[in-house]
């Protein structure tokens, strides 16, 4: 006989998320973080590598974080709890537009008119990035959906997936992102930088400007993430990849045994069902973290004496 397979602790702290699923409210959902994603890169002054317009993990769900704009400062939050956009300014405004089935067209006049509202009128390139056949905002009503429960599943994991890469990222001391979402590939990531320039990138990303990827990838990196998947890829998965590549990266030996060499993406890929079934996640988590730098670093030549923590 065979034993039915019970839910344990992990199904519940690293949920279940394949995307056949959920990917009529992964198309939208990632039509609306484009969406308020790009307001914070029209408001917020430039940082490199466009750390200025991604969005942040929050214990309720996503965030812009505090925006500047003139003397006054903005936030707009996803709460995946009461499920609703929320933006919030220094003067003391708070509004509220409900998560719930509707188009990206609507969503987006919805937002956009809020802001005008409360005086903060911000204008956004509509054109959606790094997606195929992208619709513009004001145009999309094709993605409608919205499963609060799928939303919160896929917040849920980012949770998860947020706080063991600050514990990788704490260790090391040379220059490193935070560990941030990025809208346009719809990926949570944290990235190390060796301090050297990087060989032009070739660009070729859809929907995007070649100057946009070659001033991201302007210095080398190690960069690693987690994202739900899409396309041929019906599973989350995280990933790691070094830019550039150095000879051998794809050959080296990395743990866990479940992390694999993808040709298909150019990566170190774990699928995410063997950080969710292991007896200890964070540790499979970390050690692919780990290892997967170890790669890039090593056959790189970096400065870990200077680069890396030792406390």
């Amino acid at each position: 006989m065979v034993e039915p397979v019970r839910a344990t602790l992990n199904d519940t702290i690293w949920p279940s998320l394949p995307v056949a699923e959920w990917q009529d409210t992964y198309a939208t959902l990632h039509m609306w973080t484009q969406i308020v994603g790009k307001i914070r890169m029209a408001l917020a002054p430039k940082i490199n590598h466009w750390w200025h317009s991604t969005l942040y993990v929050t214990p309720r769900g996503l965030t812009t974080s505090s925006i500047p704009y003139r003397t006054s400062t903005i936030e707009i939050s996803f709460d995946f709890f009461e499920h609703q956009l929320q933006i919030e300014t220094s003067d003391g405004i708070t509004r509220t537009i409900a998560l719930a089935p509707r188009s990206v067209a609507d969503f987006y006049q919805d937002v956009m008119s809020t802001l005008r509202a409360i005086g903060i009128p911000v204008q956004i390139w509509t054109m959606p990035q790094e997606v195929d056949q992208p619709i513009l905002f004001n145009r999309d009503r094709i993605h409608t959906a919205y499963d609060p429960e799928y939303a919160q599943r896929f917040w849920r994991i980012l949770v998860q997936a947020d706080r063991v890469m600050k514990v990788f990222r704490s260790r090391f001391i040379g220059k490193c992102s935070p560990v941030h979402f990025f809208w346009g590939s719809f990926d949570l990531a944290v990235t190390r930088f060796s301090g050297h320039r990087a060989p032009e990138h070739p660009g070729g990303v859809p929907n995007m400007a070649d100057w946009v990827t070659r001033e991201a990838y302007s210095h080398e990196v190690s960069s690693c993430g987690f994202w739900p998947g899409g396309g041929a890829i019906a599973e989350p998965i995280f990933y790691s990849y070094a830019y550039p590549a150095p000879e051998g990266f794809k050959d080296y030996s990395i743990h866990p045994k479940e992390a694999f060499y993808s040709s298909q993406m150019g990566e170190f890929v774990l699928p995410y069902e063997a950080v969710q079934r292991a007896d200890d996640p964070d540790a499979v988590l970390l050690a692919f973290l780990q290892s997967t730098y170890d790669a890039g670093a090593n056959l790189g030549n970096w400065d870990r004496a200077a680069l890396e923590s030792t406390s």
